[in-house]
């Protein structure tokens, strides 16, 4: 009898196994019941972490940065690194958007719900096949000990999650390359558009890295030469020639804008430094900006723009310019930016014998643009590109 209440008993322990499971499971508290502290506690305690620095390495991040020093571990700084990364070496930036904490908050639940941290990621990072390409390349280059190379595609990783915070919404986006001189425009999920070649800023006088957007296309533009200009090359060249302001259709504006003679002025009295007036270029094909220009909010004096020098295009040489970004294919860019057909494809072939006013075409909705100091780069077929650094930026004292 003893032996049969034994062997009775036995049978109940895997029931008492499975009700302890279930009580234990019960009082687990739901990840979205918990606060980002118990979040961030329940992820530090698990070889998670450890596999999230890991992952987060392997695509570039500075994992030092996070590794656990106090009695927390950095969860949520890691988690937004890894979707958005930090601000690159940008000049001006019009607006830092905020990260998307609920995209972020998810993440951290899915992980203590037990999800992979890889497909946790997936959700977290930039959909751009860009990335996704230099990615791959990143990891080639570290298993092939080329650390150098592998650090300047880390640099273009954190410009592209960068660039996942900053398009956050916007239907299409646009990307200048000054170490490259081209320009990539990129729908929502960055797929690659349009891609066109740029001529940029010259050494000592350099495209300025700029994070901001398009508020309007320009068409039949005047050119409002820049102070720095005016003062350097327009001046001298007017008080040297009295043709010259003619034959370059080149205005004197007054403080009221205006029109005034040049020859009513007494240009031996003037100096460049001391010229109380500006000069603007009439419309037209020999305009410099050509016959278009997209306007980007800047306090920069920066903008993408046609250019009367096409055949510079053909160079590889593209580093030309005053600092603006000339663009090989304006009216492509401008229907691209606007989302519809805004420009005839034959607008830049027309005759512009006659100088048309100019005319502003404000975009319904903004459209990021980057101008970026990109060392390397994915071409649309997924091939790593590198670029050389011409304004010298990483010799020292350059």
């Amino acid at each position: 009898m003893q032996m049969l209440s034994g062997l009775g008993k036995a049978r109940y322990i895997p029931l008492l196994i499975l009700f302890t499971l279930a009580i234990m499971q019960s009082c687990r508290k739901n990840p979205k019941e918990m606060t980002d502290a118990e979040l961030a506690a329940a992820i530090g305690e698990k070889k998670t972490y450890d596999q999230l620095l890991t992952l987060a390495g392997n695509a570039g991040v500075d994992v030092k940065k996070f590794e656990i020093k106090g009695a927390q571990a950095p969860v949520f700084a890691l988690l937004e690194e890894i979707a958005y990364g930090h601000k690159p070496d940008i000049r001006f930036t019009q607006k830092k958007i905020k990260a998307d904490t609920s995209l972020i908050r998810n993440a951290a639940e899915e992980l203590v719900k037990g999800e992979s941290p890889e497909k946790v990621l997936e959700k977290l990072e930039p959909v751009f096949p860009v990335y996704h390409n230099l990615k791959i390349h990143y990891d080639r280059l570290l298993k092939a000990q080329k650390k150098d190379s592998a650090a300047y595609v880390a640099q273009a990783l954190n410009a592209y999650r960068w660039i996942h915070r900053q398009t956050k919404g916007a239907p299409r986006f646009v990307v200048v390359n000054i170490r490259g001189a081209y320009l990539t425009a990129m729908d929502s999920a960055g797929k690659n558009v349009l891609t066109m070649r740029t001529v940029v800023g010259k050494r000592d006088t350099p495209t300025p890295t700029i994070d901001t957007y398009a508020t309007s296309i320009v068409t039949h533009p005047y050119w409002n030469v820049p102070k720095s200009i005016a003062i350097k090359e327009i001046f001298p060249k007017a008080a040297a020639n009295p043709e010259y302001l003619a034959k370059n259709r080149i205005q004197v504006i007054g403080k009221d804008g205006q029109a005034i003679n040049p020859e009513d002025l007494e240009w031996g009295d003037l100096t460049a430094e001391k010229f109380p007036y500006r000069f603007r270029q009439e419309t037209g094909e020999d305009n410099s900006l050509g016959l278009l220009k997209v306007e980007i909010k800047n306090p920069l004096a920066i903008y993408l723009h046609d250019t009367n020098a096409r055949y510079l295009f053909a160079s590889n040489q593209r580093w030309r310019s005053h600092g603006c970004v000339r663009v090989q294919r304006p009216t492509d860019l401008a229907n691209y930016m606007a989302g519809t057909k805004l420009l005839d494809s034959d607008f830049m072939t027309e005759p512009d014998t006659v100088s048309h006013p100019p005319k502003w075409h404000k975009l319904q909705v903004r459209i990021p643009v980057f101008l970026l100091y990109l060392p390397a780069d994915c071409n649309p077929k997924g091939d790593l590109m590198f670029f050389p650094d011409v304004y010298k930026r990483e010799t020292p004292n350059a």
